[in-house]
């Protein structure tokens, strides 16, 4: 890493540079195909981004803290102003150091993480945000996040790190997404047994087949996944825990189970016409065309295609947003998102200041894509389809109407406004609507006790279950939430276990 000393005082660095992102591929450009679209800095422009970070005495990036309802701050408690101050200086060894020290995953975080850290940041107080100043802008601890992981694999630091001493203990984990796999590169670290039990053909769960490969390459995935089985982890595929593999005999051959299934049993959509041919649900359309882009190219033909269709997304979020990205990479003729929230304002309201998270309107990668493609956001507010017209079986078309919430005898109810009907043409229904829960299946395979969000019940703060050696987390436990969390419960999860199995925990 050079060792060219940043100009000026380190404590002035926000002073002196202004906040700079990794630029992206245009949009005319990057929808052309399904590789990532951010660039990275030189490592000199990088390292004066670090600089910016003030070593505040409070730190709210990294406190993870309640506000409003909502987290502000690194649910992994990232000693971040540390690993900048050893980026800044050119120090790599000890800016990874501090990095792995609380983070399993940063290549991961850094790619598909909403950077929490940053709408915390003390440089975007609202305060200093309305002066105006542009060296209050927050801090780009996300990108500085990916350069120092990116980095410390490209000059060969992420070297297999294999126990030196076993423990004699056998851990099974059930789901290979981002908290199952925290969960065995925790336990493993620690002088465990640790085998993976995954039902895909590829270890990744979310990771692998729910994120388009746009967002998250999935040899990032696979890299990280060979350098787990180097260290000793084992890794079962097309292994379903609960159907092609008995639960009970699991239970029996291991010391211990982690459940990390994830939450995938998707909201459904029930209006007129929604058992139609061409409604389907948006995490089963992503993982298809994942699935053919990473086997085949996308020649096998494995997926629902949208080209030359119109496509209506029900739902805003980011899911909603990959699919809006991916339909029009595929060809969509055209792509609207009905969100049935209003628009989101464009700076804070008076009733959301800073730390609290944000709610201002984000326009994502595929909004920009579909502005670019089309000429007009995507997104329709306050609006959601009240019936699916149907021909021959086949979706046709859709009745919309405009919404409102509104608080009737004390509950807040959505409302249908009267005459907002309109029709669209479609062709393709997606739904992003959310989850309600786990798939079941595999929990009552174990006898857990099943929660009233449709999660696997545990005490609060808690990760094993009320069946003695089973153990839960990510959305499995916590419901449908970020990489980050599902991550930082698999941390949390691991140091149970270990407590569960040894007594003690020294992780």
């Amino acid at each position: 890493m050079s060792t060219r000393a940043v100009k000026g005082n380190r404590s002035e660095g926000f002073l002196l540079y202004t906040r700079a992102e990794n630029p992206c591929i245009p949009p005319q450009e990057r929808r052309k195909h399904f590789k990532e679209f951010h660039l990275a800095l030189d490592e000199d422009e990088r390292r004066n981004q670090a600089s910016r970070c003030m070593n505040c005495g409070v730190p709210m990036c990294q406190s993870a803290i309640r506000l409003a309802g909502m987290v502000s701050g690194c649910p992994l408690h990232n000693l971040i102003p540390e690993w900048n101050d050893a980026l800044a200086e050119g120090q790599l060894e000890i800016a990874v150091q501090r990095l792995l020290a609380t983070s399993s995953f940063p290549e991961f975080t850094g790619r598909v993480c909403p950077a929490l850290c940053e709408k915390a940041c003390n440089l975007g107080s609202e305060n200093a945000a309305t002066t105006g100043y542009r060296a209050f802008q927050p801090v780009t601890v996300h990108d500085n996040e990916l350069f120092i992981i990116e980095k410390a694999f490209a000059e060969g630091y992420m070297q297999p790190r294999i126990p030196k001493v076993r423990t004699g203990k056998k851990v099974a984990v059930v789901g290979s997404g981002p908290s199952g796999l925290a969960v065995a590169d925790m336990l493993n670290r620690r002088g465990h047994s640790v085998t993976v039990y995954e039902r895909e053909d590829r270890a990744g769960g979310l990771l692998m087949y729910g994120i388009p490969n746009m967002k998250l390459d999935k040899a990032v995935i696979e890299r990280r996944i060979r350098l787990m089985e180097a260290e000793g982890v084992r890794f079962e595929l097309n292994a379903d825990v609960g159907r092609g593999v008995e639960a009970k005999s699991l239970a029996e051959a291991y010391d211990a189970v982690a459940l990390c299934c994830g939450a995938k049993k998707a909201r459904q959509l029930t209006v007129p016409g929604s058992d139609a041919q061409g409604v389907l649900f948006a995490v089963d359309f992503l993982s298809a065309v994942t699935r053919s882009l990473v086997g085949s190219g996308l020649k096998d033909g494995g997926f629902v295609s949208p080209q030359d269709k119109h496509v209506i997304i029900v739902g805003g979020g980011d899911t909603g947003n990959d699919c809006t990205g991916t339909c029009i990479r595929l060809g969509a003729a055209s792509v609207t998102q009905l969100e049935m929230l209003p628009r989101p304002p464009e700076q804070r309201a008076a009733d959301n200041p800073w730390p609290q998270w944000p709610k201002v309107l984000k326009t994502d990668y595929g909004q920009q894509e579909a502005i670019e493609a089309f000429g007009a956001d995507p997104r329709v507010y306050q609006t959601t389809i009240k019936e699916i017209r149907v021909a021959d079986g086949h979706v046709c078309g859709v009745q919309t109407v405009q919404v409102e919430f509104k608080t009737i005898d004390g509950a807040r109810r959505l409302i249908e406004i009267p005459g907002s009907e309109q029709e669209l043409p479609c062709e393709l229904i997606l739904i992003a609507a959310g989850f309600t829960g786990c798939e079941p299946y595999t929990a009552e395979a174990f006898g857990t006790s099943m929660g009233q969000r449709g999660t696997v019940a545990t005490a609060p703060g808690q990760y094993q279950t009320d069946v003695e050696k089973i153990f839960c987390a990510g959305d499995m436990h916590r419901g449908q939430s970020l990489v980050v969390w599902a991550i930082a419960e698999g941390r949390e999860c691991a140091r149970a276990i270990d407590r569960f199995l040894m007594g003690y925990t020294n992780m």
